[in-house]
């Protein structure tokens, strides 16, 4: 993980940031923006421009925006706090905690989509923006009458993506049916409060006076203020109203997940935060050039991005707002962005934000932590065999028994006989260890590298384990380069 503060150029970093979102506000994408950035040490920078009201003050530092569907994560890791205390299964179907929805499939398939598809966005309903957006105050009993009286299905349930805010809107029910309380109650009592989101809430009018960013809308060359809708039946969609602190703290705790020191801090495991940022599925491409794999995961998108690796996100859009978070598990950096306007599109100055973080992060090469005393033991002994010659008790200790029968002795013998030729003087002193497992566990070292400078250049010896204990090499390559 890197923090901030080690970059060589912060200070120029920040204002490149900064500049962004200030030309959110000149160019009137929206009357105020509102930005953090934050590393795995916390929030580490933030700015506000424009005007967060009538008052024509800039958003302060607790004020309180809507988030919109930024809140599917909220929902998400409520729902698998329940599946992790044994009171639901994701396999279910949502018919079992919510009985008035009646399915209306193509015939011969009647089957009601799991909480699994609904959680990742392929419960086969149709894409429902903005309609769902106004529905927030819908109270329970209204929409049990909604769907009662049968919704419409696009897909057949697990056939693919379809961005749906009803099959969240059902998982507020389900947490309803299990937790037994009101949703916002249980996101509180569960979520918030042991993660001290103490400026996070669903109910606008409990808002501290002053603290509460109007939203607006365009209308010709002027902004015309949107009234806030209450907490209701679709709350579990986007009714968050929180500050960027408090969003980014929400942001960091997920993407911590990552981190070998993370341990189990919080309310919902490791293991459980990493699953929600996993895809479960997959997001096909509009245009056949696009070589991007991307997909949802539970309440967030997730990327494989071509230079940065795993970048996680998820964006709001509501009357009167627009959000956006965006993260790195990788080096755990990571913004939030927050503006006062219809759908503005704060994803955009997001990702070009964490575009030039990211990019200043790649010019900072971290030290390598040191191998583990087990995967040192398997460098030393490849490096006895490349540097002093093959000798078998060397080689049984090192490796797995298939390395022998998949190539004999004498024949992986004769191979290094021959790269010593290619290489030259070796130093070996000068030999290092180099994990290259990208997703692996503190100290997993499912693969690494040993690499062993030469006359040639470096001698690259490029191993996978295999997974019985004590740890041995199950397969190698040679190379020089």
């Amino acid at each position: 993980m890197l923090l901030l503060n080690d970059l060589p150029e912060r200070r120029t970093l920040v204002a490149a940031v900064t500049e962004v979102f200030s030309r959110r506000v000149a160019s009137q994408a929206a009357p105020g923006a509102r930005f953090m950035v934050f590393d795995a040490s916390g929030p580490a920078f933030d700015g506000s421009f424009g005007t967060a009201g009538a008052a024509g003050t800039p958003p302060a530092s607790h004020g309180r925006f809507r988030v919109a569907s930024c809140t599917k994560s909220f929902t998400a890791a409520a729902i698998l706090c329940l599946r992790d205390g044994g009171l639901l299964s994701l396999d279910a179907p949502v018919t079992d905690y919510v009985p008035e929805l009646k399915p209306t499939l193509p015939a011969g398939q009647p089957e009601a989509p799991t909480l699994r598809l609904l959680l990742s966005m392929a419960g086969g309903f149709p894409t429902d923006d903005p309609w769902a957006d106004r529905q927030e105050s819908l109270s329970n009993e209204a929409f049990r009458a909604v769907l009662r009286a049968g919704v419409r299905f696009a897909t057949a349930p697990g056939t693919r993506y379809e961005y749906s805010n009803l099959g969240y809107a059902l998982l507020g029910q389900v947490i309803e049916a299990v937790g037994g309380r009101p949703y916002p109650v249980y996101v509180t009592e569960t979520l918030l409060k042991p993660l001290g989101l103490d400026e996070t809430g669903f109910d606008f009018a409990a808002v501290p006076e002053g603290s509460l960013a109007t939203g607006y809308r365009k209308a010709g060359e002027s902004w015309v203020a949107l009234p806030f809708s209450g907490p209701g039946a679709f709350s579990s969609i986007g009714g968050i109203v929180t500050t960027a602190s408090d969003l980014a703290r929400w942001a960091g705790w997920l993407c911590s997940a990552f981190s070998p020191a993370s341990g189990e801090a919080g309310p919902l495991s490791a293991a459980s935060r990493r699953e929600m940022q996993r895809i479960q599925c997959a997001i096909v491409p509009e245009q056949a050039d696009d070589l991007r794999l991307e997909g949802y995961g539970y309440g967030l998108l997730v990327e494989h991005h071509a230079r940065f690796g795993l970048v996680v996100s998820h964006s709001g859009g509501y009357p009167g707002f627009s959000s956006h978070m965006r993260w790195n598990p990788t080096t755990g950096l990571g913004v939030v962005a927050m503006e006062n306007a219809t759908y503005s599109g704060a994803w955009d100055p997001a990702s070009e934000a964490l575009g030039l973080i990211l990019d200043a992060a790649a010019t900072v090469t971290a030290p390598a932590p040191a191998a583990p005393a087990a995967v040192k033991r398997l460098a030393d002994g490849l490096l006895r065999l490349l540097s002093q010659g093959w000798d078998e008790q060397t080689a049984d200790a090192i490796f797995q028994e298939n390395v022998a029968l998949d190539v004999p002795y004498a024949e992986r013998a004769r191979e290094l006989d021959s790269l010593r030729g290619k290489a030259g003087a070796l130093e070996a002193a000068g030999a290092r260890v180099v994990a290259t497992d990208s997703g692996a566990v503190a100290g997993g070292y499912g693969r690494f590298e040993l690499r062993v400078p030469c006359s040639a250049g470096e001698v690259v010896a490029a191993v996978r384990c295999g997974p019985a204990e004590p740890i041995r090499v199950e397969t190698v390559t040679w190379r020089v380069e």
